[in-house]
């Protein structure tokens, strides 16, 4: 019989807003208890220190430029990280930390992805053995270095017995989209999730996200603006097939001069297209007539987003909120990292040739000793 570990994921996502906590007990491999999920939310000082810096790294070269200030920034997360293990490990067991960290850039044509946490200090401060860096291995062997949830996806479709074929889409700040099938597991990043309209509505509020989307409701799409946005899309669409991407690979320059409300509108509408057509050509190319689409990540909480990518897509589309399967859908990838954790600890692959791009399947992340 496998052993079982006790594995806290952690994971601080692009809208940078907080870390999300998940405590799982799993073999990693195929089975898995959700111990514990509880989200932290970043002071606003640290807040507007991860975008800052975010902001200001566009190059390699901005690497080197701010290292000073990017070796603070990490050490002011990776205590955070730490004040969060304290709490938890005063209600739960832990063995194991999964440290995924805030990523500030990634170019995978030049195989670069930094996630700011410092896995030694980590593990000294909470006395545990931390697994962090899970990209670089996988982008070692030419690999993309994302999406990396696709293993804890399957998994947990095995575990609720659903009907194959069916899709995980995460909607974070970037948008990726699991399919599983008997004999297939196959992901991919497939466009903007929450970044472009949480970019627009912080640059002209001052507020982290559009509530409730209410300010996009209040909007009307810019029909020509949009078309050209979507036109010039497709037009550059090439370079980003089978590549992760980053944030930095989208911007909102196209709805200058619009206002917040019917900005906000466009974007939304934007954003629900392409993932919509992304989705149709995955299913196209899998030989995939129908399948329900569970739906996770904060963007599954904008009921606009959500409404318009169902206009977009064929009615054979079944989007569900990944929540009617009883897992609460803020939490999959600091879930995911736990059981990615115990799997690097157990020199399991986490990447494959059909998820990240690797030329073969990628062990990956780096173990810390306490």
């Amino acid at each position: 019989m496998s052993k079982n570990f006790t594995s806290l994921g952690f994971m601080s996502g692009t809208s940078a807003d907080g870390v999300d906590a998940s405590v799982i007990l799993s073999n990693g491999t195929d089975f898995c208890e959700i111990l514990k999920e509880k989200y932290y939310e970043y002071d606003k000082d640290l807040f507007n220190q991860i975008i800052e810096i975010r902001e200001q790294i566009n190059s390699s070269k901005d690497l080197r430029k701010y290292k000073k200030a990017i070796n603070n920034l990490e050490n002011s997360i990776t205590l955070f990280h730490a004040k969060i293990f304290k709490d938890i490990a005063n209600e739960t067991k832990v063995e194991l930390i999964g440290f995924h960290g805030h990523t500030i850039y990634h170019n995978i044509s030049e195989k670069i992805s930094v996630q700011l946490g410092n896995g030694k200090l980590l593990s000294q401060l909470t006395k545990r053995n931390v697994v962090y860096n899970f990209r670089e291995n996988d982008i070692n062997n030419n690999g993309a270095g994302a999406p990396l949830a696709p293993i804890y996806h399957n998994l947990i479709i095995d575990m609720k017995k659903l009907k194959k074929p069916v899709c995980i889409l995460n909607i974070g700040g970037i948008s990726n989209i699991t399919l599983v099938d008997d004999n297939k597991l196959i992901s991919k990043d497939i466009g903007p999730g929450n970044c472009l309209i949480d970019k627009w509505i912080r640059e002209n509020t001052g507020k982290k996200f559009d509530v409730d989307a209410l300010i996009s409701r209040r909007g009307k799409v810019n029909q020509v603006v949009l078309e050209q946005a979507l036109e010039f899309y497709e037009h550059n669409m090439e370079k980003n097939l089978n590549k992760s991407m980053d944030i930095k690979d989208f911007d909102n320059s196209f709805i200058r001069g619009l206002s917040i409300e019917d900005g906000a509108a466009t974007l939304t509408e934007y954003t629900a297209r392409i993932i919509s057509s992304s989705i149709q050509s995955l299913a196209a190319s899998s030989n995939i007539n129908n399948f329900k689409i569970l739906v996770c990540g904060g963007g599954r909480k904008n009921d606009y987003l959500i409404e318009e990518i169902k206009k977009s897509s064929p009615k054979n589309f079944i989007y569900e909120l990944i929540d009617k399967q009883e897992i609460n859908g803020d939490f999959i990838e600091s879930q995911a990292f736990a059981y990615l954790a115990i799997r690097s600890l157990l020199k399991l692959p986490i990447s494959f040739p059909s998820t990240t791009g690797c030329k073969k399947n990628c062990l990956g992340g780096v173990l810390i000793k306490s």
